[in-house]
């Protein structure tokens, strides 16, 4: 088992969200459970951003669902999926 690199394409709330708080729950939410290699703001439309959190850790059963869990439960976030994910 090696570690595995998952990329997950966070929605706020809403444009009144304050992304740079929700990137400081994030980092501190997750910090504990993996590393949180990058978060990059990315437009959508009509001023929305999109946050995409790419997090490291140990491959095993059900870290994606569980993980995935553990960011839609942080305040100020609407939705979270998965964009990528590959073993590095």
């Amino acid at each position: 088992m090696g570690d595995v690199a998952i990329t997950y394409k966070v929605m706020p709330e809403g444009l009144e969200t304050d992304l740079n708080e929700l990137k400081e729950k994030l980092n501190d939410g997750l910090g504990q459970i993996c590393r949180v290699n990058k978060i990059e703001e990315r437009p959508l439309a009509f001023g929305l951003k999109a946050l995409i959190v790419q997090v490291i850790m140990k491959d095993g059963e059900g870290v994606v669902d569980m993980l995935e869990a553990k960011i839609r439960e942080l305040p100020g976030v609407r939705n979270a999926d998965v964009e990528d994910m590959g073993l590095i």
